[in-house]
């Protein structure tokens, strides 16, 4: 049986006058993956501050096992901005002591795409002051990642990563043998990581067995018998819940409910989307061209991201738009963007993009558009437009669609100045989709929202007739809404990915594969650019061998702990370690003889 590491009993908090927990109880143990669910502002964070000790409950117990190795990653790190990355990730090891273990070369390879720190000036010698909090949150992760723990607790951690990364980290927690609580909105990282959920809901959590898809079909059965919601809710939650059944295999994790009452629960509902009928309507709004480009190169700056691009963005397509951090994603929409607003007279650098004469385009940027803080919700909205058409005969109040989106009716007389950002993020979808406008562009639009927003807003789209383009590292969100992905993989081409998102993760694998330095460049400052060949041959082959030594070691402690009451065997077991040892260390004393050759 496994053994319990953390404990809450009867835990509470509030806030003010609003009571976010309301005598909790709830249990970590050895093993557990868990991820924790629930609208913004209903107490996730403050859950898992409580459950690592960072806050302190109003009522109730939190306790830990004597001796807990507990790691937290906050949403504010605590990083030294004096010192630099090596300094707080990798502390006092020597380059050939961190160069020859292989979980920190993964974890540095994960986060940063190589050892020498490729997207930082100084490499692992960079001062973190000056950093973005992006940057600060990938070093704080590596810190964290790379230390052992018992538990390991993740408040938003794919936040700041690309798709890559957020596969690498997913495939990383996957490998560990740590506990694991994470607060995310990344539903598809929930499903490959997460065992069971916590849902916060009201003051209370609820749990469920099973990654994001489990959780989706068990929460809806429940509340199908429960009667706990309301009928909108309840259809919405099912439409979810007939797209995760009928998609594509990847997308759903090993059921753990009854597969009958599912197909009884979904057998009514149809898809998510009517595309013939979507494709048709947008047809009838937008004309046959919405943007076509010919031969096209875009620029940033001096830097030519896409040249020769020829491609066509036709009525009712809706498109995925992946690609490292740099391709051009962001800059390709705006030079489209630009070529709209100003009826084709603003050019990229080369060739042409044709807009269509009836494209009306809305435009989603990362930023968040400011607006006069004493501003109501409701308000700002009217300020757009008072109705909006979706289609197909539907319509909606301006109060209408700001509930749909969790602006409730009180909620819409909050002052814009006192909005979260997840809720001022809301707001801008909103004022956008009030434009009526039948081209969209949504750059990260998953920033700040909470599941059950981004739910709404996929419930949205999916009767939208237009044409859309999405930027996101959301795998879930692009999945969801699209119908096909194209990639910029940094060679100054648009190319389309049959297979999708998994197609991209594993074009990305073979291209750092085929673009690895060799394996010596773990130690940068010790490699000049002369090393003759048989030294570069000698330094691989040993840290191919401190590799496979690494790995011994680990399988050997494992077997160790595993017999742990046949002292014959653990005799047997300590004998092959320290061999392995003896042999490391003359393997790293010439390693360093050769580095310091070199």
């Amino acid at each position: 049986m496994a053994a319990n590491l953390v404990n809450l009993e009867a835990v509470s908090k509030a806030y003010a006058l609003r009571a976010l927990l309301d005598g909790v109880s709830l249990g970590v143990n050895e093993g557990d993956r868990i991820g924790v669910v629930g609208r913004n502002g209903d107490g996730k964070t403050t859950l898992i501050r409580i459950l690592a000790q960072l806050e302190s409950p109003d009522d109730g117990r939190v306790t830990h096992v004597n001796g807990l190795r507990l790691g937290v990653l906050t949403q504010h790190d605590s990083l030294d901005p004096e010192a630099t990355v090596r300094h707080e990730v990798i502390g006092d090891l020597a380059d050939h002591e961190w160069a020859g273990n292989a979980k920190i070369r993964d974890v540095l390879t994960g986060l940063f795409g190589g050892l020498d720190l490729p997207g930082f000036a100084q490499g692992l010698d960079t001062v973190i002051g000056p950093l973005s909090g992006g940057e600060r949150r990938r070093i704080a992760l590596a810190k964290l990642l790379i230390a052992e723990q018992d538990l390991i607790v993740l408040d938003e951690p794919t936040n700041h990563l690309d798709v890559e990364g957020i596969s690498w980290l997913a495939r990383h927690l996957q490998a560990r043998r740590s506990a694991l609580v994470v607060v995310t909105h990344d539903r598809w990282f929930l499903d490959q990581v997460c065992t069971r959920m916590w849902d916060v809901q009201r003051g209370d959590v609820h749990e469920y067995e099973g990654g994001y898809s489990d959780y989706v079909f068990a929460r809806a059965e429940r509340e199908r018998i429960a009667a706990s919601e309301e009928a909108k809710r309840q259809n919405l939650m099912r439409k979810e819940l007939a797209w995760l059944r009928r998609g594509a295999p990847a997308r759903t994790s090993k059921p753990r409910f009854r597969i009958e009452a599912a197909n009884e629960l979904i057998a009514d509902v149809p898809p998510p989307r009517d595309n013939a009928e979507l494709m048709k309507f947008a047809s009838s709004r937008l004309g046959k061209t919405v943007f076509d480009l010919e031969d096209v190169t875009v620029q940033a700056g001096p830097k030519v991201l896409l040249k020769h691009l020829t491609w066509q963005l036709g009525p009712g397509e809706r498109v995925g738009l992946v690609g490292v951090n740099g391709a051009g994603k962001t800059s390709l929409l705006r030079a489209l963007a630009d070529a709209a607003r100003t009826q084709g007279d603003v050019q990229p650098a080369g060739g042409k993009i044709i807009v269509g004469r009836t494209v009306k385009l809305a435009y989603l940027s990362q930023e968040v558009a400011e607006l006069k803080p004493t501003l109501r919700v409701l308000e700002a909205v009217q300020q757009v437009r008072e109705r909006v058409d979706l289609g197909k005969g539907r319509e909606m109040t301006a109060g209408q669609l700001c509930e749909k989106f969790g602006f409730t009716k009180e909620k819409q007389w909050t002052p814009v100045g006192d909005l979260s950002g997840g809720e001022r993020r809301r707001l801008q979808i909103l004022r956008l989709l009030m434009d009526e406008p039948n081209v969209l562009f949504l750059d990260e639009p998953t920033n700040d929202l909470d599941i059950e927003t981004l739910t709404q807003l996929e419930d949205l789209l999916d009767g939208w007739p237009g044409s859309l383009i999405v930027i996101s590292h959301d795998r879930y969100f692009v999945e969801r809404t699209t119908d096909r992905v194209f990639a910029l993989l940094g060679d100054a081409a648009l190319r389309m990915l049959p297979r999708g998102l998994d197609e991209y993760i594993e074009r990305r694998e073979r291209m750092a594969q085929a673009a690895a330095p060799a394996p010596a460049a773990a130690a940068p400052k010790q490699k000049a650019a002369a090393v003759d060949r048989a030294t570069q041959k000698e330094l691989q082959k040993i840290e191919r061998q401190l590799d496979k030594i690494g790995t011994k070691e680990a399988k050997l402690h494992t077997q160790i702990a595993d017999n742990a009451t046949d002292f014959t065997k653990v005799a047997e077991l300590d004998a092959q370690l320290r061999e392995l040892r003896d042999e490391k260390d003359e393997l790293e004393m010439r390693w360093l003889e050769l580095a310091e050759d070199a």
